[in-house]
């Protein structure tokens, strides 16, 4: 695993992730995977398509995940 990227759960993370650490690591993840810090251009459109599948799945599990000793998310407040 990349070592940049962090646990982005509870109680790890205090808080709860933000939009820009969730894409930091997507970022990080696809870069690995990839092999490229930076894409060329021709490569850029399905780079940047990657990243943002991985912020989506990251998003997903994020508010699904049931940490123990936790009450459940609420998207009420």
């Amino acid at each position: 695993m990349c070592r940049s990227i962090k646990t982005l759960r509870p109680p790890v993370l205090p808080e709860e992730a933000t939009e820009d650490e969730m894409r930091a690591a997507a970022l990080q993840y696809v870069r690995k995977v990839s092999g490229f810090r930076a894409p060329a251009a021709h490569n850029q459109e399905v780079f940047d398509a990657a990243v943002e599948a991985v912020t989506e799945a990251t998003r997903a599990l994020l508010s699904g995940l049931e940490i123990r000793g936790r009450s459940p998310r609420s998207d009420d407040a």
